[in-house]
């Protein structure tokens, strides 16, 4: 499908991954375009399935999740369904990607405290081997996808 944005539709998409809430006519105008047809672009961006959603990004420590960690986990076995239970069950694992390698999944948490990372950490212990590593400090953070680079030969 991405051959068929044009870079108006990649402006579009860069600006509501800034800020998800500009009102229409704000978008218009950063895209050189008019209310309605920013609007209409846009719908036709969401009906693709290209805009997935919106939603607020929020401060882990404003709201005590002091604990930011990376967890990689080797799932032995081929029943996945457990593990995507707790998966929907606990708010804290953030993110999860199943993964090739070494690792069969690499999941983001967010915890209170290290004894609360602990008490995910130990859930997770029933599903497989774990790697855990503490997140210092979020250098870059999610930014949204812009246009692709042009494929350069091999």
């Amino acid at each position: 499908m991405a051959e068929t944005l044009d870079t108006t539709d990649w402006a579009i998409l860069a600006e509501l991954q800034q800020d998800g809430r500009v009102p229409i006519t704000e978008l218009g105008r950063r895209v050189n375009l008019s209310a309605s047809a920013t609007a209409e672009r846009v719908r036709r961006l969401e009906n693709a399935g290209i805009i997935t959603g919106y939603r607020a990004t929020v401060d882990l420590d404003g709201v005590g999740y002091g604990v930011l960690a990376v967890v990689r986990l080797k799932y032995p076995g081929n029943q996945h369904q457990p593990l995507h239970r707790l998966l929907a069950e606990r708010t804290e694992i953030l993110e999860c990607l199943r993964t090739t390698g070494e690792d069969c999944y690499t999941l983001k948490v967010a915890a209170t405290s290290m004894r609360h990372l602990e008490q995910v950490i130990d859930e997770l212990t029933a599903f497989g081997t774990t790697t855990t590593n503490i997140v210092y400090r979020q250098t870059l953070p999610y930014r949204g996808v812009g246009t692709p680079p042009a494929e350069r030969p091999c």
